[in-house]
């Protein structure tokens, strides 16, 4: 598996737009100069007509500056649930603003307590009129404070449904959370008889749902390895400059044994997140369990590499000036935001028709 001429030179565009524009401030250029925003949306909405090679990259480069924009929330989690519902009225009417990045998308699905998806509590009812309320409470949602586009997945009579709600309509109680990693914008999202338009058939919000989180397990699976692999380049820089005994650290057996591990772990965690890429790609119906297992080995690499960069930078890792406990904050956090490495292990081995594993 190797991506192509035309990702490699998308690559080096985005690298090198981040390098000029930090923050939150690289959204606009990557949606007018790479049309990010738009890269998964099909032509006929607006966007680029990519797929999912080219999401790689973007989140992968995203992924190693610890990016804020809100590409993961808007750009593949939103766009992949509509575009999984089959609503054409819904798609031809949300996703140009999506693809133009003149509208910021958000999916709100996670809830408190135990997740189940599937079995949403925020609860949607239709009146006699036809207008449908939705009450409820959501957890988790990316960049949901300030999103302009807001879908909903909430339970009705005939099962999960997806909706559309007004962001700052009637009902509507949008409360942007704190959160340990603070390159990552996540809200709490509180429906009280909040107005909603249906996307896709009622009771098939199950379908395009999991369509979108498998997705976005896909896309962050390729943010963790950039972040990993940046982590690493970074600590192999310093064991390289920094000298104790009369020598530079990285010559030290110990530390070239942790750096070989940690060097191991990323490229395995490449192999299957490019994985899971091209099967998205490729339309694969074994996408789902594509999607779990980089979902829990990149999870896990990306926190055991961000362990490695603390430990091995020594007491400047734990300082605020260094970027160390960044990395470490995004590993933490994005290992649990569409699930937990075990949850997704649990997820394979049914998969696979396995004894659950943890």
């Amino acid at each position: 598996m190797r991506l192509g001429e035309e990702q490699e030179e998308l690559r080096a565009a985005v690298r090198s737009l981040l390098a000029r524009h930090e923050g939150a401030a690289a959204w606009r250029p990557l949606v007018e100069q790479i049309g990010a925003a738009g890269l998964a949306v099909p032509e006929e909405y607006g966007g680029a007509g990519c797929g999912a090679l080219e999401v790689h990259v973007v989140a992968e480069e995203l992924g190693r500056v610890l990016s804020p924009v809100p590409f993961l929330g808007s750009a593949v989690l939103a766009v992949q649930a509509l575009l999984a519902s089959g609503d054409a009225a819904a798609c031809g009417d949300l996703l140009p603003g999506l693809a133009a990045g003149t509208a910021v998308g958000a999916l709100a699905w996670a809830e408190p307590g135990p997740p189940d998806p599937a079995s949403p509590r925020t609860r949607a009812e239709q009146e006699p009129d036809g207008t449908w309320r939705l009450t409820g409470v959501k957890e988790h949602v990316l960049h949901g404070a300030d999103a302009d586009v807001l879908l909903v997945t909430a339970g009705s009579a005939a099962g999960c449904s997806l909706f559309q709600v007004p962001a700052d309509g009637p009902g509507v109680l949008r409360e942007a959370v704190g959160t340990m990693d603070l390159t990552r914008p996540q809200a709490r999202v509180r429906l009280d008889g909040a107005g909603a338009r249906p996307v896709g058939a009622d009771g098939d919000g199950g379908r395009a749902l999991a369509r979108a989180l498998d997705e976005g397990a896909v896309a962050l699976a390729a943010e963790q390895v950039g972040a990993a692999s940046r982590a690493l380049e970074v600590t192999v820089e310093y064991a390289k400059a920094r000298v104790q005994f009369g020598r530079a650290i990285g010559s030290f057996q110990a530390v070239k044994h942790r750096l070989a591990d940690c060097y191991v772990t990323v490229e395995s965690a490449r192999s299957l997140a490019l994985a899971a890429a091209f099967a998205s790609a490729d339309g694969s119906p074994e996408l789902p369990r594509l999607a779990a297992a980089p979902a829990s080995a990149c999870s896990e690499a990306f926190s055991a590499v961000a362990g490695e960069m603390i430990q091995l930078h020594g007491g400047i890792g734990i300082t605020w000036e260094h970027d160390a406990h960044r990395y470490f904050k995004r590993a933490h956090g994005s290992a649990l935001l569409l699930g937990t490495p075990s949850s997704h292990r649990r997820r394979l081995a049914a998969d696979l028709g396995l004894a659950p594993a943890v």
